[in-house]
């Protein structure tokens, strides 16, 4: 995949997220930045977006900045750690690449809402199928 459209048209097949209305948003070497425009679907009884929304997001970062490039990364164990409660009414997502090693990388995602709260970190560890 060489185009942010190219990679938009194969990540549309991750319909758990896209469905939930998260879009890829940028591409760069090993990163991704991927937001979510929040309504009511993304919250809880109590009226606040779910906590799953943080993490299917940071997820979905995590899968594009991964594989984007070449294909074969799976998530073998993540951290979420909620920093703060949402102020705005959208998520951003930046996944970046900390390691990247023969069988496995790491990858840190930093959530924030477009007024720059920061939400949440997710720290993301990947194994190399291929």
């Amino acid at each position: 995949m060489n185009t942010i459209e190219e990679v938009r048209e194969y990540f549309k097949n991750d319909t758990f997220a896209t469905d939930a209305g998260m879009v890829i948003d940028e591409i760069g070497d090993h990163s991704s930045v991927c937001s979510v425009v929040l309504d009511e679907r993304h919250c809880n009884a109590m009226g606040n977006v779910m906590g799953g929304v943080h993490y299917t997001l940071a997820d979905f970062a995590f899968a594009v900045a991964s594989n984007w490039q070449q294909i074969g990364v799976v998530g073998i164990n993540n951290s979420i750690a909620y920093l703060s409660p949402i102020k705005g009414k959208k998520l951003i997502a930046k996944a970046t690449m900390i390691k990247d090693g023969r069988s496995t990388c790491v990858y840190s995602v930093d959530i924030t809402d477009e007024l720059g709260t920061k939400v949440a970190n997710v720290q993301c560890m990947g194994f190399h199928v291929k």
